[in-house]
């Protein structure tokens, strides 16, 4: 892995869909530098930096106003990139973290008052090497007593498995892609179907609409995913949130266009009110709580 990959568009577009005010990208990533925050030496891909101020440049662009910065399989349990980016932010970041199972309360305070809200756990087996179910159930124990969720990532096949697993934790999850469904399938296809029923059976688990460029293999404009996708959005307007996932890990050989990502948006939250719940009062609601409340 001595390459330095590089998984991200150098000038996208600026889109057409102009979001609501206060919009939130829900699902983004920083890198490095690994000259400040070395990488893992578990990683399974090493990219080139991807820092703050790019991500913070994107989101204006964009026409976004926050981020939730979601700590990368490539910085393994070392946070300092994410909190480092969230604290550049002037509070318009908060993060998801990659704890390990030994973190102390101690060192989990820390990660809260850095603007950490939730715990990732990733199933992905080309990207960890080991996801101990009785582990991950322990931190989400003791996350609870700060008011933090889980963000699971998973892919269509493993749910039947996970389904013991996400019963027992005791607190909101948010399901990262929609766990990796064939969209091709249709809204009516078994993957869509499988994910509406672990959502009708908790109404604390919500689902990020990301990553057309990752799920449909037809490309832009991503048809197949708008067609699976929207009645989802519609059925469960509460609990649904987006994200660009920039900077695209691992997507260096189809990397997608920020800005036409974003005009996916109205294709499947088709009014201002869906659109204003997706972007704004669904992902303020999980990582700005305070904000809502005052």
């Amino acid at each position: 892995m001595s390459e330095r990959i590089i998984s991200w568009h150098g000038n996208p577009s600026k889109p057409r869909f102009v979001p609501p005010a206060g919009a939130v990208d829900a699902h983004c990533h920083v890198f490095g530098p690994a000259s400040q925050f070395p990488f893992s030496a578990k990683a399974k891909y090493l990219p080139d930096d991807a820092t703050p101020e790019k991500l913070f440049a994107l989101r204006d662009r964009l026409g976004f106003s926050r981020n939730v910065i979601v700590q990368a399989s490539c910085h393994g349990t070392d946070n300092a990139a994410t909190l480092d980016a969230i604290a550049r932010s002037n509070g318009m970041a908060r993060g998801v973290a990659v704890v390990d199972p030994a973190i102390s309360d101690d060192q989990l305070e820390e990660l809260h008052n850095g603007g950490i809200r939730a715990v990732r756990f990733n199933f992905l087996k080309r990207l960890v090497d080991n996801a101990p179910k009785d582990k991950f159930l322990e931190i989400a124990k003791r996350i609870e007593r700060l008011g933090w969720h889980v963000v699971i990532y998973f892919e269509a096949e493993l749910l039947n498995e996970l389904r013991p697993f996400l019963d027992a934790i005791p607190l909101p999850i948010v399901i990262d892609h929609m766990g990796r469904p064939d969209v091709e399938q249709g809204a009516n296809g078994v993957d869509m179907q499988a994910l509406g029923g672990l959502l009708d059976g908790r109404e604390d688990i919500w689902f990020k609409a990301t990553c057309p460029d990752r799920l449909d293999a037809s490309g832009p404009p991503w048809d197949a995913f708008a067609r699976a996708v929207a009645p989802l959005v519609a059925d469960y307007p509460d609990r649904c949130l987006w994200g660009t996932d920039w900077p695209h890990p691992n997507m260096q050989d189809a990397i997608p266009d920020d800005g036409q990502l974003v005009d996916m948006i109205p294709r499947i939250a088709a009014t201002t009110t869906l659109q204003q719940k997706l972007l704004v009062d669904n992902p303020m609601r999980l990582y700005w709580p305070e904000v809502i409340r005052s």
